[in-house]
Formats: structure tokens, C-alpha cells, sequence
């Protein structure tokens, strides 16, 4: 196992401290082995093994605990006394009423809490509501590049090819890779996803607002293709509906954007608004999506074509969210730059591109940034190693370079 040592030092960042910590993020980008690898570090730090209580709620073992009340009597006859008792619950959004149990746990001393859950919904409804100011949400992704070489073994020019290929899902990076095994295992996770994660969702919503909104299922892995297909494009719910008429469905702009809501709350793809760099301003239209793992959206989308540079910029989104501080997409007057990042004030801005060596490609990817006359770093990023450098403070670097440094 390679060990997540970001999101470990995260977590331990927040030991001890009057907080849930919540650890989000897609079914089998490594959740349950972060947990497995934070106790090991407790243990080796002088936590005895009776302070540690942790329960899978896949594992059937624990099927009897998805009874709210049956949990919380379970954890609480074996509370340590006067010590501190770490308490993790994996996939806790299989208990219905789970937040009660979280919040009667935050209340007492001497314990620590950590969940893990594969959708957002659970923190935009009643956990959120219940403790408010009271958790601390850790985003999982799957692995960068720079953990699937340690993974893999491989070279970074053969390693980066396989990756923008594959993905980052753990577990294909052990496996004996076949484009067939590779093919079958995802499948899996994405219509558990599409499936059993939206099916939760919808028994929350449905409990809390008495009606459900997704009932196709084909009409939501329809909007999946469409949004993976235009990755690193401006899309509205308008121009996801225009598609969708034009290609013989009735739907209403509604019902779209409750689709998408779904597919970005079970983390197969990420919203991202546009700044305008001007203005310092959020922009409330045309956003972009980003999709979680390359792999996956090899999987969902016929190859008509090899696109690339969006390829390169959808690993590029996913490695500056991985690095903290906001991610958007940034407009200054017509142009447009792939990424502006804002992190304790600083601004960073990055033009993203596979190949900087014909001359107009050169000069399109420039242009926006030279315009921008402030004193914030301008990096542009690219697979070539021809044009790297610095041109009048604009510097030029290789892609595969940055993921790794």
C-alpha cells in the first residue's frame, strides 16, 4: 500500500481536537486504507488498541450497527475511561440517522471521531445542519502521479502515459493491469456509483424534502458522457438540455441541473467557476467540469478522437486541488486562463497546453498572461520539453516536472 501521506498528516493535524473529521471523496480512492493507515499511527505513536474502535459499514459483519440507537449503545459501552477513545466509521452514510449518533459522540470527552462517506449529500443535509462549526471536511482523491509511480515502479515518461490512460483508482495501479480487467473493475465502480450512491442520496432527500427527483438512470449516464466529453469547455444546464433535445430527449433545464447536482455530490465530477481576474469576482455562469479519474472517463466515453490537451488540464485541475487553496477558472476581458488558484491571499495563474512548439500555439497561450500586469507567478504547463523557460517572467515547465516537484 502506498502510504497517503498528505491526507495522513491532515488527519493527524486534527487529533485530539473538538472536531468530526470527515473524509469525502469517491467509492475506492483509498478512504478505508487512510483510516487503516491513521490507526497504525496512532499504535505506533502509544495509542493502545483498546482506545480504537473502527467499523466498515460495507462489511456485513457490522450489519446489526445500521440501527442508529444499536451503534451508539455499541460505541458506548466501549468508551475508554479518562482516556482517549478514537472512534472511525467507514461509509457511515449507510446508517440512516447517522448525524444523531456523530453529535451525541461530539458532546462527551475523551473521544475523537472520524467518518468517511462516498457523498456529499450527507454534509449539505442534516450533518451540516446538526454540527455546524463543528467538522472538518478532508476532500480524498485518487491517487496524483507523483503516488502512482511510487505505486507502479514505472518510469515517469511510460508512468504518465499509463496514467492518463488508467487513472488513479488505487487498485488498478496494483493489479496486473489488462485494458479488459482494467475495463471490468471500473465498471463496477461507476455504476455503484451511478447506482447505489444517487439510490442514498435519493432515500435522504426523499425523507427530507417528501419527494425524488432521479428516476432515469440511463438519462443520468447520458448527461455523464456529455459532461466527460467536454471536459475544459464552458457549460450551462441550457447548453446540457440543447444537447439533450437535439438528440431526441424531452427534459426540462430542472431536471438537468438536479442530474448534474447528483453526479458532482457522488464526486464523478467537479464544478468549477469562473473568476473574473479584473473584477475579483466569481462569475455565476458557464462553469467548467472536471472529472474525477481519467480512467473512468476512458471507460464512459467512446474514443472518438485523442484529445490530449484536455486530458493533461483535467489531471493539471485535479493535482491543484490535491495542493489546497481555491481552484477556478479565470477571465480577463475576451481571453481566458485554464486556472487561476488562490491560496492565504497569493494568486497563481496557469495556462495549460500539450505542445508549445508551433509558433501560434506559442503565442495563444501567452497572450492571456502577458495582459494580466500584476506581480502574481504565471506558469504555463506542457508536455514538451522544447519551449521550457522563462519568457519576461513567464515561465514555461514541463507538466510531468511539476506533478512530480
Amino acid at each position: 500500500m502506498v502510504e497517503r501521506k498528505e491526507y495522513l498528516d491532515q488527519l493527524w493535524a486534527w487529533k485530539d481536537e473538538r472536531q468530526i473529521k470527515v473524509v469525502t471523496g469517491i467509492r475506492r480512492c483509498g478512504k478505508s486504507v487512510l483510516l487503516e493507515q491513521y490507526q497504525q499511527r496512532l499504535l505506533a505513536n502509544g495509542v493502545a488498541p483498546e482506545q480504537i474502535i473502527s467499523i466498515n459499514f460495507e462489511n456485513l459483519d457490522y450489519e446489526p450497527l445500521k440501527d442508529y440507537m444499536r451503534l451508539y449503545n455499541y460505541l458506548k459501552e466501549r468508551l475508554c475511561v479518562d482516556k482517549m477513545t478514537y472512534i472511525f466509521l467507514d461509509e457511515v452514510q449507510e446508517v440512516p440517522s447517522f448525524e444523531k449518533v456523530v453529535d451525541s459522540l461530539y458532546i462527551r470527552d475523551h473521544v475523537d471521531v472520524y467518518i468517511t462517506g462516498s457523498n456529499a449529500y450527507m454534509l449539505s443535509s442534516e450533518l451540516a445542519t446538526l454540527l455546524s462549526g463543528r467538522y472538518t471536511e478532508i476532500k480524498m482523491l485518487p491517487l496524483s502521479f507523483r503516488e502512482y509511480m511510487a505505486v507502479t515502479g514505472m518510469a515517469k515518461e511510460e508512468a504518465f502515459a499509463e496514467f492518463m490512460k488508467t487513472g488513479g483508482i488505487p487498485y488498478v495501479a496494483v493489479m496486473n493491469r489488462t485494458d479488459e480487467k482494467i475495463d471490468q473493475y471500473l465498471e463496477g465502480i461507476y455504476n455503484t456509483v451511478i447506482v447505489k450512491d444517487i439510490e442514498q442520496r435519493q432515500t435522504r432527500r426523499e425523507k427530507e424534502s417528501g419527494k425524488r427527483k432521479i428516476t432515469d438512470i440511463a438519462l443520468l449516464k447520458t448527461i455523464a458522457r456529455y459532461l466527460a466529453s467536454v471536459i475544459g469547455s464552458p457549460v450551462s444546464m441550457k447548453s446540457i438540455t440543447d444537447y439533450l433535445i437535439s438528440a431526441g430527449r424531452k427534459v426540462s433545464q430542472n431536471t438537468v441541473s438536479d442530474y448534474v447536482e447528483a453526479l458532482t455530490e457522488s464526486f464523478i465530477f467537479y464544478p468549477v467557476e469562473r473568476f473574473d481576474i479584473v473584477g475579483k469576482q466569481l462569475l455565476k455562469v458557464n462553469n467548467k467540469f472536471y472529472m474525477v479519474d481519467m480512467g473512468i472517463r476512458n471507460h464512459i466515453l467512446p474514443r472518438k478522437r485523442y484529445d490530449l490537451g484536455f486530458t493533461i488540464e483535467n489531471i493539471v485541475y485535479l493535482e491543484l486541488s490535491r495542493r489546497g487553496g481555491k481552484v477556478n477558472v479565470g477571465k480577463y476581458g475576451s481571453t481566458e486562463v485554464d486556472f487561476v488558484t488562490q491560496k492565504e491571499g497569493v494568486l497563481t495563474y496557469y495556462q495549460v497546453t500539450a505542445d508549445m512548439t508551433a509558433e501560434e500555439t506559442f503565442e495563444r497561450e501567452m497572450r492571456p498572461l502577458r495582459s494580466i500586469h500584476d506581480n502574481y507567478e504565471k506558469i504555463v504547463l506542457t508536455l514538451d520539453r522544447f519551449s521550457l523557460g522563462n519568457y519576461d517572467g513567464i515561465k514555461v515547465v514541463n507538466v510531468i516536472d511539476w506533478l512530480l516537484g
